[in-house]
C-alpha cells in the first residue's frame, strides 16, 4: 500500500527556521518522498549545480545541536556522522527535477502548497496588524484598551503557535 500524501498540517510541523530561512531537513524530506536520506543526498550531490547555497545548505554542528529538541528523525543522531542538509522552498522545488518518481512529484506539489499557505497566513497577519494600527490613529483613547487587548490576544496566539506541541502519553 502506498503511503498517503503529506497534508499541509503534517508538513508545517516539519518546517524549521534556520539562518532566517524556512527549511525542511533532508531526513524529513526523505521520509515524505519515501526514500532514504542517503538516496536523497546522493541525488543532490550528483546534481550539485542545481542546488546553490540559497536552495540547500548543511547545518553547522552548533545549529544541529541547537535544534535537537525538534522531533525529526534528523535529530536521532544514530549513525549519522554529519549534520543534516536543510532545503529552502526553492531547494524543495528543485528536488522534483532530481527525484524522478510519481511520488516525488505528488509530494513536491503538497509541500509547495504548504509554503504558499504559510506565506498567505503571514501576509494576512501583517494586513491585520496594519489595519489595527490605522484604526488606532482614527479613534481616541476610549478604544485604546480594546486595541491593547486585541494586540495581547494576537501576541499570545502567535506565541502559543510558536511553542512546540506537547506530546501525549508516557515519555521515558
Amino acid at each position: 500500500m502506498r503511503p498517503s500524501l503529506p497534508t499541509p498540517e503534517n508538513v508545517t510541523s516539519l518546517i524549521l527556521v534556520v539562518r532566517s530561512e524556512k527549511v525542511l531537513l533532508d531526513s524529513d524530506l526523505a521520509l515524505l518522498y519515501g526514500v532514504t536520506p542517503k538516496t536523497l543526498n546522493q541525488a543532490t550531490k550528483r546534481n550539485s549545480a542545481r542546488f546553490p547555497g540559497d536552495f540547500m545548505f548543511q547545518l553547522t554542528r552548533a545549529e544541529w545541536m541547537g535544534l535537537s529538541s525538534h522531533t525529526s528523525p534528523a535529530f536521532s543522531h544514530g549513525g549519522r556522522r554529519a549534520p543534516p542538509f536543510a532545503f529552502t522552498e526553492q531547494g524543495v522545488a528543485m528536488l522534483s527535477s532530481v527525484l524522478k518518481s510519481p511520488r516525488a512529484v505528488e509530494v513536491n506539489i503538497a509541500i509547495m502548497r504548504t509554503f504558499v499557505q504559510l506565506r498567505r497566513l503571514m501576509d494576512s497577519n501583517r494586513d491585520l496588524a496594519r489595519k489595527i494600527h490605522a484604526m488606532e490613529g482614527k479613534y481616541d483613547e476610549q478604544f485604546k484598551a480594546v486595541f491593547d487587548a486585541i494586540k495581547r490576544l494576537i501576541a499570545d496566539d502567535q506565541e502559543r503557535k510558536a511553542q512546540p506541541k506537547r506530546r501525549i502519553g508516557f515519555h521515558p
